[in-house]
C-alpha cells in the first residue's frame, strides 16, 4: 500500500511520543518531532523524491538516520523502531498524552505504578481515588484528569486543518486526472477555513460515463468503504477521516457547492429568505414552483435573493446576510496582502534554521520584511537569549541587513510576561529593538482576574509592541488560559499596541470572534507564522483563513503595511 508524507509524519510523531513516555533524551525526541513537521509541510511526496534519487538529508531536520527510516517506511509501511517501542508500551498509552495535565512524566508514573494502559482504565482509577496518592498528582489533578476524559468523550472527532490539507490537495489532484472529469471542488468546513474539520465533502462534475466513482474507490489511502453509488460514494481513509464524493449535474453545481459548504445555520437562514420570496432552495438549485431559476453557480443562488456572493469563510449566520443585503460585506484580506512576518525564530533559540536562511526563505515567499523574535532569557527550555546574546544577535542582524537585497530584518524579541506582569528584560535592554513581542508561557492556571491583570500590566510597560498567541491555547491539546480578552482588546486600543493572530495551525490564536472584536475597536492584528523553520512560512495561509473568518480586511492587519509605514507604527509602541 503506497505511503504518503502524512503517514511518515505520523510514525515519527508516534516514535517521539513513545520515547517521551520512556524518558529518553529530549534532543532525540525533538529530532523526531522536527522531522515530522518537516515531512508534513513538504509540497512534494517523499516517495516521488526517492524514486527520483534525491538526497533526503538535504531536507530540514532530516539526517542520515532519519533518511534511512523514511526509506524503510516507504518500503515496508512502518519502522522497526516503532514496532520495538510498541512492544514495550501499548499504543493506547499514547492517548493519555493528549489530555491536559498529563505530560510524559505523569503518564510514565501511571503506566509503571498503576499499570494503566488506556483511557478507560485511567477513568476507573480516577473515580476510585487511586491517582491522588501518586507522587506529583493529588486530588485536584485527579479531578482535572477525570473532567478531561469526560470532555473528550463528548467531543466529535475532528482533525486539525493542517493535517487535512495534504489529503485535500492529493484527492483534488487525483480526481481531476480521471477521464471525463470537468470540475472538482472541496466544500464543508474545510472550505470555510474552520480550524478543525469533521469530514470532507468533495463535489465533481463530469461527462457521462466518466469512471470517477470507480476510480475514487481505487484511491490508495482508503481504509474502508461506507457507501458506493453512481452519484455518492463515502469512505473512511486510513487517517480516520471520512470523505464523501458527490457527482452533480453542471446545472446544479453552484447550488450543491453552496449547500454543502454550509454552515447549517447560514443555509437555514438562506432557505427562509427564499421561502419569503416564493423560492425553494436546496442542493439541486433554486426553484420557483417546479422551474429551476438558478443553481449553475453559487453567485446565481445568492442573486435570486438580491444578495452578492458571500465569501465561504463568513457563512456562519453571524450577520453576514444582513451585511450583504446592506452592501456592507468586507473586502476580506488575501494571502498576497501580507508583506511581512513579525514573529520568527532561528537557531539562536529554538528554531531550526539560521538567520540568513530564514531571511532568504521569506524573500522567496514574496515577503518584504521579517522580525526575528527569539525567546527571552527566562524560557531556558527554548534557548532564550540573555542580554549579551541578544546584543550579539542585534549586531548580526545589522550586518546581514547591510548585505541583503529585497528583504529587511527587524530586530525583535519574544519576551516572557512574568507572573507579576513585568517583562523578562529591562527597558534599557529592550530599547535597542524595533519591536517587543510579549507572551505568556507559564502560570497558565491563574484565575481570570489575576491572569488578565498580569497581561494588562505587561501591556503598560514602556516597551511593548504586541501580545502574541493571546490565549495560549493549543487546539485539542491545551485549553486557553482564563483571560478577559475584551479588556485586553480595550487596553491594546488605549495603549496603541497590537495583537497577534498566530498562524501556527496548532494555535490559530486569536479566534475569529476576537478578530471581529479587535476590528470593531480599531486594534490592528498582526498575522504571523511563529516560524521555527523555513517551511513554517507556509502556515501563513491558515492565519489568513482565520482572519477572513474574523471579517478582517487588508487595513485591519498590521503587516500589510509597507516597511516605512510599519516602522512608524512600531516606533509608537517603543518607549
Amino acid at each position: 500500500m503506497p505511503v504518503h508524507n502524512t503517514d511518515i509524519a505520523d510514525i515519527f510523531e508516534q516514535i517521539a511520543d513513545f520515547l517521551e513516555i520512556q524518558g529518553e533524551n529530549p534532543f532525540r525526541i525533538r529530532a523526531y518531532r522536527n522531522a515530522a513537521h518537516s515531512v508534513s509541510g513538504l509540497g512534494t511526496e517523499l516517495k516521488e523524491m526517492v524514486a527520483a534519487g534525491e538526497d533526503l538529508t538535504r531536507l530540514p531536520g532530516i539526517g542520515k538516520e532519519l533518511a534511512a527510516k523514511i526509506h524503510e517506511i516507504l518500503d515496508t509501511g512502518t519502522a522497526k523502531a516503532l514496532i520495538k517501542l510498541q512492544q514495550r508500551i501499548p499504543k493506547t498509552v499514547i492517548e493519555m498524552l493528549k489530555l491536559p495535565n498529563l505530560g510524559p512524566k505523569r503518564v510514565r508514573i501511571l503506566f509503571r505504578e498503576l499499570k494503566i494502559k488506556n483511557l478507560p482504565q485511567l477513568a476507573k482509577a480516577a473515580r476510585k481515588g487511586r491517582i491522588r496518592a501518586l507522587e506529583g498528582f493529588g486530588q485536584k489533578t485527579e479531578k482535572a484528569i477525570l473532567d478531561a476524559i469526560d470532555t473528550r468523550a463528548q467531543k466529535e472527532k475532528r482533525f486539525k486543518i493542517v493535517t487535512v490539507k495534504p489529503t485535500v490537495d492529493s484527492l483534488l489532484d487525483y480526481l481531476k486526472k480521471v477521464p471525463g472529469v470537468n470540475t472538482v471542488a472541496v466544500a464543508g468546513s474545510y472550505r470555510r477555513c474552520r480550524e478543525t474539520v469533521g469530514d470532507l465533502d468533495i463535489l465533481v462534475t463530469a461527462r457521462q460515463k466518466s469512471p470517477v466513482m470507480r476510480r475514487f474507490l481505487e484511491y490508495d489511502a482508503i481504509d474502508r468503504i461506507l457507501a458506493s453509488g453512481t452519484t455518492r460514494t463515502s469512505v473512511i481513509l486510513r487517517s480516520g477521516l471520512q470523505v464523501d464524493v458527490r457527482l452533480v449535474q453542471p446545472a446544479s453545481f453552484g447550488a450543491a457547492l453552496q449547500y454543502f459548504t454550509g454552515s447549517q445555520d447560514h443555509n437555514i437562514a438562506i432557505r427562509r429568505l427564499g421561502q419569503q420570496r416564493g423560492l425553494k432552495i436546496n442542493e439541486y438549485g433554486v426553484y420557483r414552483f417546479e422551474k429551476q431559476v438558478a443553481g449553475r453557480t453559487e453567485a446565481s443562488v445568492y442573486q435570486t435573493l438580491d444578495l452578492p456572493l458571500i465569501p465561504p469563510e463568513l457563512r456562519e449566520n453571524r450577520g453576514e446576510i444582513k451585511a450583504a443585503a446592506e452592501s456592507r460585506l468586507p473586502q476580506l484580506i488575501e494571502l498576497k496582502d501580507i508583506k511581512g512576518d513579525l514573529h520568527i525564530h532561528t537557531l539562536a533559540s529554538d528554531g531550526r534554521n539560521s538567520l540568513a536562511e530564514m531571511a532568504l526563505a521569506a524573500k522567496r515567499q514574496g515577503l518584504k520584511y521579517i522580525a526575528i523574535t527569539e525567546h527571552s532569557d527566562r524560557l531556558k527550555v527554548a534557548g532564550g537569549l540573555d542580554p549579551p546574546r541578544l546584543i550579539q544577535q542585534i549586531d548580526e542582524i545589522e550586518r546581514l541587513n547591510d548585505n541583503l537585497k529585497g528583504i529587511q530584518i527587524l530586530k525583535g524579541l519574544e519576551v516572557e510576561i512574568l507572573k507579576d506582569g513585568t517583562l523578562d528584560l529591562s527597558d534599557s535592554e529592550l530599547a535597542r529593538l524595533d519591536l517587543v513581542v510579549g507572551t505568556v508561557h507559564s502560570h497558565f492556571n491563574l484565575p481570570l482576574e489575576k491572569q488578565t491583570e498580569r497581561i494588562l500590566r505587561a501591556m503598560d510597560q514602556p516597551y511593548f509592541s504586541m501580545l502574541a498567541h493571546p490565549t495560549g491555547r493549543l487546539i485539542d491539546e491545551r485549553d486557553p488560559y482564563q483571560v478577559d480578552l475584551t479588556r485586553i482588546i480595550h487596553k491594546a486600543r488605549e495603549r496603541g499596541c497590537f495583537l497577534e493572530l498566530n498562524s501556527n495551525p496548532k494555535r490559530l490564536d486569536l479566534t475569529d470572534i476576537y478578530c471581529q472584536m479587535a476590528k470593531a475597536e480599531g486594534v490592528l492584528i498582526s498575522i504571523n507564522s511563529d516560524a521555527h523553520s523555513i517551511d513554517a512560512y507556509n502556515d501563513l495561509v491558515f492565519g489568513v483563513g482565520q482572519a477572513r473568518r474574523g471579517w478582517l480586511e487588508k487595513n485591519d492587519v498590521l503587516n500589510t503595511r509597507s516597511l516605512a509605514q510599519l516602522r512608524k507604527l512600531l516606533k509608537q509602541t517603543m518607549g
